[in-house]
């Protein structure tokens, strides 16, 4: 008889369990309190004999992925123990943000602490993308000298980018004009280029909102919200879902492309090459033209709208207004059809809650037909300044190193890559 059960993989074998032993304890000291872990607490956290963490420790402590700082109390009986901590040198993440009118480049520690950020406004529209990945390179190795300087050394590079991002190319990004792009092959030659000694480091890419999502699950202070609709607001509307605390990517990695739902088929032609396209209502172009204050304004441009509506301008207050309903007459067909614990909204969006969130509240209250949605609630919230996409992109590199710390041992000095 033919079966149909999977066959099971070879049996592990005491190398390999103790590579995910390192990696359950190095997790479970960086998951504690400010104060620092301690070898029973870890013993308690990950089920292992307090010996055998203590074996996993040293170890631990011999490679430099851990510190060790003094005494830290329970408040029990017993000696203190001693504090473990995640060293702030060695093995770090590089993510770099490429976005339509600005690079933001982020180095984070083992800790999850951004250490080293440039940021550049730069106007990437229409210029060719092995141009524009290889000005981020360039910012890229001037962050990777400061990062030295820190003694933190980058084990490798994820790009943030907008648009439909799939096996290291952009299929489509509308509002930077690329098609097929192969943006992890162009970035990774520009930026070995650029670095004195020519070393290479891996390179993956993924969608902008899709890290910008991960920054706020880790970072942002969910607390236990683990199911959540992000939508970032640059010059595109960008979208990501999180369920279960895992980026639901749909069949082809492309799903969360919420700023090209349809809110009007006669509105205006989008970049897509679809007409009345979401961003076409509440992207910045479309804000700051409504505003007044001039669609290619850029940030500076934001920073005017959201003075202007501080200040009481009726045009802006209308702007942002207008944006709030459509935002929430879209988010409540994904709230009806996905069902997240909360809408969070990042980007541009941030700053502007006090005027687009009661508009976007209402419209969500009126049309999501579980009943659960109201007014002030509290699911409709503002992203927190901790989650970007350049954050997310460097965190996204340390989970590799967190999955196996023995593989990265080198770089705890800067002697691999």
């Amino acid at each position: 008889m033919k079966s149909n059960v999977t066959p099971l993989g070879p049996k592990a074998d005491k190398d390999t369990v103790r590579r995910s032993n390192l990696s359950l304890v190095l997790r479970a000291v960086r998951d504690e309190a400010e104060g620092g872990a301690t070898r029973a607490t870890v013993a308690a956290r990950v089920g292992l004999t307090r010996a055998a963490v203590s074996s996993l420790v040293e170890q631990l402590l011999g490679i430099g992925f851990l510190t060790e700082s003094g005494k830290t109390f329970s408040g029990q009986a017993g000696r203190p123990g001693t504090a473990l901590k995640v060293a702030r040198t060695g093995p770090a993440g590089l993510g770099v943000e490429v976005n339509i009118d600005y690079v933001s480049v982020c180095v984070v520690d083992l800790a999850g602490t951004g250490r080293v950020r440039l940021t550049e406004h730069l106007d990437n529209r229409g210029a060719p993308p092995a141009e524009v990945l290889a000005r981020a390179a360039g910012i890229a190795a001037r962050t990777l000298e400061s990062a030295r300087e820190q003694e933190l050394f980058p084990v490798g590079v994820a790009l943030a980018l907008p648009g439909l991002v799939s096996g290291g190319a952009v299929r489509q990004a509308p509002n930077l004009g690329w098609n097929r792009v192969p943006a992890d092959e162009l970035f990774a030659a520009a930026l070995a280029a650029g670095r004195p000694d020519g070393a290479a480091l891996p390179v993956r890419s993924e969608n902008e909102a899709n890290l910008a999502a991960l920054a706020e699950l880790w970072f942002g202070g969910l607390d236990a919200i683990r199911s959540f609709l992000y939508l970032t607001g640059e010059i595109g509307v960008g979208g990501a879902l999180v369920v279960g605390g895992e980026l639901l990517r749909g069949a082809h990695g492309f799903a969360g492309e919420i700023g090209h739902v349809v809110v009007d088929a006669e509105g205006p032609e989008c970049r897509c090459g679809s007409r009345g396209c979401l961003e076409q209502y509440a992207g910045q172009a479309a804000l700051l033209r409504a505003a007044g204050v001039g669609e290619s304004g850029g940030g500076a441009g934001v920073a005017e709208l959201e003075r202007r509506a501080r200040a009481g301008d009726e045009r802006a207050v209308a702007a942002v207004a207008e944006a709030g309903r459509m935002l929430g007459r879209v988010l409540s067909g994904a709230v009806n059809l996905l069902d997240p614990d909360a809408v969070v909204l990042g980007g541009i969006y941030r700053n502007l809650m006090p005027w687009l969130s009661p508009p976007a509240d209402e419209e969500l209250t009126g049309r999501v037909v579980s009943g659960l949605w109201s007014p002030g609630g509290g699911r409709l919230r503002a992203s927190s300044v901790a989650g970007d996409a350049a954050r997310g992109a460097a965190a996204l590199v340390l989970t590799e190193v967190l999955a196996d710390p023995v593989a990265y041992a080198g770089h705890a000095t800067g002697g691999a890559g």
